[in-house]
């Protein structure tokens, strides 16, 4: 009872914050000037009609060709209305305007055809770096203060401190430039589970998955070097278990409950953090699509992908503090 009225406390908090961020996003948005490039071989008034139907733009100004020359914005709250109107009556999140390569393409198709390249490079960079991560961190905990700790201590700081697009920069020289063991850009097209398709993504991959083994490594060595030290721990071996047995039984299960939402939460951070590595190898995917809809000021493209988001932000905050309660029953959320 406690839990569900926490989760319930939660998602309304969770609805009223989102509600706010994106109230100052669009608000913030619709200050900037309004940039229509102009596309050879399409009408250039055309998007300035659809900007009028959709309640964002009235009284058109034309010049002696035809073309319009200036107009007057809406009021930025019937802007909302009608943004919000238009999502909740028939699921339209607008269209492209300012990327020429989208123009009148509806946000929302873009927006899925793009997503599952951002899904799969995070899924496969958390599955390499989870197993990796937490081995690295097991063994500098077991082999505390020896050399082996030493070593992997160095790796995690070298690691940690340097950023992800500075690993990717270094992945595209080593590997691509120098080996030739990739190929520095993704591979075009649509088969994602395909053996060429796979191999492009690794460059991609191994760029997010370096900070992730960081992350795990150094968070196990920190929770089971504490949990190794407890009474407990020493109890277990008294009664005749091996040092073996009794980290496998006792000290990884009760510092999983720590680690494990910390895995959940790096997941997250990674998959908000993959728009500079997605650019940098042309992965087409959701974060290379936010970063031009920014420097290209696409309003409706810039709400969709914020939501999108921040959604992904606020729901993992919400899961990782479930997780605690699923993981230990004693744990009871919301209770006194």
């Amino acid at each position: 009872m406690y839990t569900f009225k926490y989760i319930l406390k939660r998602l309304g908090l969770m609805i009223f914050t989102f509600c706010i961020i994106m109230l100052m996003c669009f608000v913030l948005i619709k200050l900037l000037p309004l940039k229509i490039p102009r596309v050879q071989g399409s009408d250039p008034n055309l998007m300035y009609y659809q900007l009028q139907s959709r309640g964002y733009i009235r009284n058109l100004q034309y010049d002696s060709a035809g073309l319009v020359v200036g107009y007057e914005r809406m009021p930025i709250m019937i802007q909302l209305w009608k943004y919000i109107k238009n999502i909740f009556t028939s699921g339209d999140f607008g269209i492209s305007y300012a990327m020429p390569q989208y123009q009148f393409h509806p946000v929302w198709d873009v927006f899925v055809e793009k997503l599952p390249p951002t899904i799969l490079i995070n899924i496969y960079s958390t599955l390499i770096g989870v197993p990796i991560g937490l081995g690295l961190g097991i063994l500098a905990a077991l082999k505390k203060n020896k050399w082996q700790d030493q070593v992997i201590n160095v790796i995690i700081i070298l690691l940690v401190s340097t950023p992800s697009i500075v690993l990717g920069v270094m992945i595209q020289y080593i590997f691509c430039f120098k080996l030739h063991w990739f190929q520095i850009m993704m591979e075009p097209g649509f088969d994602y589970f395909t053996w060429p398709m796979f191999r492009s993504m690794l460059p991609a991959v191994f760029s997010l998955s370096l900070g992730a083994i960081a992350g795990y490594a150094r968070f196990t060595r920190a929770e089971l070097s504490e949990v190794l030290t407890n009474d407990y721990m020493l109890l277990a071996r008294t009664k005749g278990l091996t040092r073996g047995q009794a980290t496998l039984r006792h000290a990884l299960r009760n510092s999983m409950v720590v680690i494990f939402p910390s895995i959940l939460a790096e997941f997250i951070g990674v998959l908000s953090g993959s728009m500079l590595i997605e650019s940098m190898f042309s992965v087409p995917g959701v974060g290379r699509l936010y970063l031009d809809s920014i420097v290209t000021l696409d309003y409706d493209f810039f709400m969709m992908l914020s939501g999108f988001y921040c959604l992904v932000g606020l729901t993992a905050g919400i899961i990782v503090d479930i997780s605690y309660g699923i993981i230990d029953p004693r744990i009871r959320m919301g209770a006194k």
